[in-house]
């Protein structure tokens, strides 16, 4: 008997149970590893895809990749052929086999190296069983697994796609939200929001529920209570229970006014909603229960101009707090957040001057913060010295100090020497008006147009409760623009353009109307 078929049924004779909750039961013992394989099959490596372990359900995909000598039979542990890829699709190289299984409720492999056999098709060498360094556990459906954020800023992506600045997010949750683990990515857990979306979260961000539980993710809403502040306040509050705390995407909308909230697992069971007179912000609200487990909060804006909002839970309420527009749209009468790029160990990007965008984008910082402290704004920094704030820091102090809005300040750079200009950024679409005046006002230095970036997915562009934007003054990487950056009189006009860009927006905010 072949070593394969040995595997085969060392695997299936082991205990299926061992899968039901990787929370809770001890891993299953790792197959023994194969002899080595004769050279003459040249196997560099065997691999799931993506390369990392993984939870599994029934349904989902194993996409397998093995490299090796080309002309090979190469087969599952289930006898599932993997394709040889023609060699145009894998820039010329032959010997790249893939394929992918959709794995079956009868399928068994509990936290085992997936075997994959290699076989010579001439029978001039035996048939060998290679397996992946990583493991796959098959969860099973019917015993749901849950935990708990454990984290006031854990964050949802869509996808599990990198970039420098991370994974594109879908949203934050406050900590101690139930959320359903369908699967597990390497380093990320799959979390399912509904039975048509899922979303991806660190591993780090959740704990883990001990055991089967008899709770569902899926509540009742009731009542709600809308309302405000005081006059001289700054918030009016929307207020809808839920039973338990469940986990929810936001974002805001434009032309109508609006901020809209989708609430996974929640089924309407709300008979009224109290509005009262002290609302400032919030002209209206309703709900929507768009699909048997997603319920939709709309809030409805009293101004054009979105000025931000928080979300979280008091109890098993979510509590949505509007930030209602300043009454009076001038610096005298506003607070102005300034973040300085990088700084400390974070260098950010060096020209060929050899002076780091962290000095270049502090400057400019201190001059605008003392633009704006002339026409009598008060003014918080992220950091007002050469010291190292990670991100996470500079938004647990932006979050506490809650400004009117935002202004952070960047050098770009550019594989190219040749790429040169200014642009601005934004996240969210209703805070890019803010974006686009700093943008106007910053190119009437004779800057070349870069263009005003929407979608960015930066740390504090994420941000939802005030309106801000980035400003990558210019790029350090080409000899033009660093030579300005570095100039202390276009340090200081860059601040005076930014400011003007701040008092444009709180003027074009003014004439629009509702």
């Amino acid at each position: 008997m072949k070593p394969f078929f040995l595997l085969l049924f060392t695997c299936l004779a082991l205990e299926a149970a061992v899968a039901q909750n990787p929370a809770t039961k001890p891993a299953a013992a790792k197959a023994t590893p194969p002899a080595a394989a004769p050279d003459s099959l040249q196997v560099e490596y065997v691999r799931t895809q993506p390369d990392a372990d993984l939870w599994l359900q029934p349904g989902d995909r194993l996409q397998m990749r093995v490299k090796a000598r080309s002309g090979l039979k190469v087969t599952l542990w289930n006898q599932h052929s993997l394709q040889e890829l023609p060699a145009v699709q894998n820039k010329g190289e032959k010997g790249l086999y893939v394929g992918t299984y959709i794995l079956q409720p009868g399928d068994r492999l509990p936290s085992l190296n997936v075997p994959v056999l290699v076989d010579d098709t001439t029978n001039a060498y035996p048939a060998t069983v290679f397996s992946t360094k990583s493991n796959v556990t098959l969860l099973n459906p019917a015993q749901p697994l849950y935990g708990l954020t454990n984290t006031s800023s854990a964050y949802l992506n869509y996808g599990l796609g990198e970039d420098r600045l991370g994974g594109a997010k879908m949203g934050f949750l406050d900590s101690l939200v139930r959320v359903q683990i369908t699967g597990k990515i390497g380093r990320d857990y799959r979390i399912k929001l509904s039975n048509t979306l899922n979303a991806y979260m660190p591993v780090q961000q959740v704990q883990l529920e001990g055991g089967p539980s008899s709770l569902t993710g899926e509540s009742l809403t009731s009542s709600w209570s809308v309302t405000g502040d005081d006059e001289k306040g700054k918030y009016d509050y929307v207020r809808v229970a839920v039973g338990q705390r469940l986990p929810y995407t936001s974002f805001m909308d434009v032309a109508p006014s609006r901020i809209v909230v989708d609430i996974y697992g929640a089924v309407s069971n709300s008979n009224w909603i109290t509005q009262h007179r002290t609302l400032r912000e919030v002209e209206n609200v309703q709900y929507q229960q768009l699909t048997s487990d997603v319920f939709r909060v709309i809030i409805d804006l009293k101004h054009p101009q979105a000025w931000g909002y928080g979300i979280g839970y008091q109890g098993n309420s979510l509590v949505i707090k509007v930030k209602r527009q300043p009454e009076k749209l001038k610096l005298k009468h506003l607070t102005v957040a300034v973040d300085a790029g990088h700084g400390g160990t974070n260098k950010g990007t060096i020209g060929k001057t050899g002076i780091p965008e962290k000095e270049i984008t502090l400057q400019i910082a201190q001059q605008l913060k003392r633009e704006l402290q002339k026409k009598g704004a008060h003014v918080i920094m992220t950091r007002e010295a050469d010291v190292t704030v990670d991100n996470s820091e500079r938004v647990r102090i932006l979050k506490k100090a809650q400004p009117d809005l935002l202004v952070s300040v960047h050098v770009n750079s550019a594989g190219r020497p040749e790429v040169q200009g200014t642009s601005t950024y934004y996240r969210h679409v209703a805070f890019r008006p803010l974006s686009q005046a700093l943008y106007e006002e910053v190119l009437e230095l004779g800057l070349k147009e870069f263009g005003n970036i929407g979608g960015f997915n930066f740390a504090l562009n994420a941000l939802t409760e005030f309106p801000n934007a980035l400003v990558e003054t210019a790029f350090s990487s080409n000899p033009q623009d660093e030579q300005k950056l570095i100039n202390p009189a276009f340090q200081e006009d860059m601040a005076q353009q930014i400011r003007k860009g701040v008092e444009r927006f709180l003027k074009e905010t003014k004439r629009r109307k509702k």
